[in-house]
């Protein structure tokens, strides 16, 4: 998997990860990959609600200890 970018979002509360996730995805072209990396705990369900509501695809989601690690494809 090619990773176009990668977003810390570590230490943030939500929709502060939604939020700067939105922001990133923007930047990127149509099947480009976004990692985001966040400890809000919330960020699971936000992401994969937005993702979907907004025609991107949640290629994976993992976690490494207090850090949860997102791929987003931008539609």
């Amino acid at each position: 998997m090619e990773v176009t970018k990668v977003l810390d979002a570590k230490g943030l509360a939500c929709p502060m990860p939604i939020v700067k996730t939105k922001k990133a995805i923007n930047e990127l072209e149509a099947g480009q990959i976004l990692e985001i990396h966040t400890t809000d705990k919330g960020a699971k369900n936000d992401l994969a609600a937005w993702a979907k509501s907004g025609g991107h695809e949640l290629l994976n989601h993992e976690e490494e200890g207090s850090v949860l690690k997102f791929w987003i494809k931008k539609g």
